[in-house]
């Protein structure tokens, strides 16, 4: 059925559906029943570029055609947001800094070791912002630090690893900030400085695979904010249990400040901290405080 006012193929309930089934079955993500008609929109350029003619050719595509990983992957890309800052959710950051940080550093004394990992890290900001809070905190230079930010978007990964970004990007960001950690590069361009660059690191990477590979061990610390919110409650439950298997005993996990673990999952213990809440993995023989 073709709608007279764009000329586009209309998207059917059942191409919804396949669709809709197939996106779900390879990430995770779930596309909402009443947003048929944002998959329409989002997919039509898609329909465009490939030149095919209706929806259910896409799926087609999708399932069988040799470019089907790629485009697969382009697919997603168009049917999430990315919109993210530095130095979002202030009051978690200053927990974060002022009592998380502290206790890592006297955990890790002997081995001089942290790994943080940013989990659905889009164009890189946070895994940037965590670094500067890092150098900021004065406690692990000539440490071994590895962010790692990860995302299912190779595109955004790309965007990280060239560490530019426009104002939009800087919006919550302290002046003194952006004179320490940024240069300038352009007309309202800045790029993230090489010292800060060092301690980051990106990688593709399939929160709903569990095989997928992932290039950080053993994180002392995951940020998964405003990831999960994209997928149904099984999603999340695969997601929790990867984040659990892969942190450290006594581990924390950051999630964004409207998610939280009710009906998900008992494994994590809950940390009152004095700024904010955070999640911990238990230490082996029993929590403590940080």
């Amino acid at each position: 059925m073709m709608p007279f006012d764009t000329g586009r193929p209309e998207m059917t309930a059942e191409e919804f559906r396949l669709l809709r089934d197939f996106v779900y079955g390879h990430c995770g993500i779930l596309v909402r029943d009443d947003m048929k008609y944002v998959m329409q929109r989002r997919l039509w350029p898609r329909l465009e570029a490939l030149g095919l003619t209706d929806f259910s050719a896409y799926y087609r595509y999708l399932r069988f055609d040799a470019q089907r990983r790629a485009e697969l992957e382009t697919a997603i890309e168009a049917l999430t947001t990315h919109e993210t800052y530095f130095f979002r959710e202030p009051r978690q950051l200053k927990a974060f800094s002022e009592e998380v940080l502290p206790q890592l550093e006297r955990r890790n004394a002997r081995v001089k070791r942290l790994r943080i990992w940013s989990a659905g890290c889009s164009s890189g900001e946070e895994a940037y912002t965590v670094a500067m809070l890092l150098k900021d905190s004065g406690r692990f230079e000539g440490w071994d630090v590895d962010v790692h930010g990860t995302d299912i978007s190779r595109r955004v990964l790309a965007a990280a690893r060239l560490g530019e970004y426009g104002p939009s990007a800087l919006r919550a960001t302290p002046p003194d900030k952006v004179a320490r950690y940024f240069v300038h590069v352009g007309p309202n361009r800045v790029r993230v400085r090489d010292d800060v660059r060092a301690w980051v690191s990106f990688g593709h990477h399939n929160l709903q695979d569990p095989d997928a590979p992932l290039l950080v061990s053993r994180p002392d610390v995951v940020f998964c904010r405003n990831v999960m919110i994209y997928f149904d409650t099984p999603a999340r439950q695969r997601v929790l249990r990867l984040i659990y298997d892969k942190l450290v005993p006594g581990g924390y996990l950051l999630l964004g400040h409207s998610e939280n673990l009710i009906n998900l999952s008992a494994d994590f213990e809950l940390v009152h901290l004095r700024s904010d809440l955070v999640y911990r993995k238990p230490e082996l023989g029993g929590g403590g405080s940080p």
